[in-house]
């Protein structure tokens, strides 16, 4: 069992140091509003985090291999459409535009990215079968991608 002048010594060191940090916060010492900085705005951390996801795509991620999906329901909630002109990514925001160029045949696609995947090794972008058509994907092929923006 501790004494209880141990405790009480404890208790008035541990309070010193903060008495001291409330004495120069009080007489605002290195504290002054310019040196504030204002919270961001919604929009401003969501073009932040668009930039930080399409900065890290510009490497070897922008071009490999495509393929078909079906998932019923994407991640953004909607039913998927087979005859629209979406795609699924790993890390690009929801709502990005990407074209898309076939490596074979040089046809290209602009989609809007809907879904998250693909989750095979090697392959970069699931489209959906319209958007598969349109480019002339049957399975898997080689593509390149561009990053367009966002779609608001």
């Amino acid at each position: 069992m501790r004494n209880q002048n141990t405790t009480h010594r404890r208790t008035i060191k541990a309070a010193t140091p903060t008495a001291a940090l409330a004495c120069v916060l009080a007489a605002g010492a290195g504290i002054t509003p310019s040196l504030a900085k204002p919270h961001p705005s919604a929009d401003d951390l969501a073009v932040a985090a668009f930039v930080r996801a399409t900065k890290g795509d510009f490497g070897p991620a922008l071009s490999g291999i495509a393929s078909v999906y079906h998932d019923p329901i994407t991640a953004t909630g909607e039913h998927m459409d087979p005859n629209a002109m979406t795609a699924a990514h790993k890390t690009l925001p929801l709502g990005s535009v990407v074209t898309v160029r076939n490596q074979r045949n040089g046809r290209t696609v602009t989609v809007r990215i809907n879904d998250r995947g693909p989750y095979v090794r090697g392959r970069v972008i699931d489209l959906s079968p319209g958007a598969a058509r349109v480019v002339g994907l049957d399975g898997l092929a080689p593509v390149s991608l561009t990053v367009n923006g966002r779609r608001a």
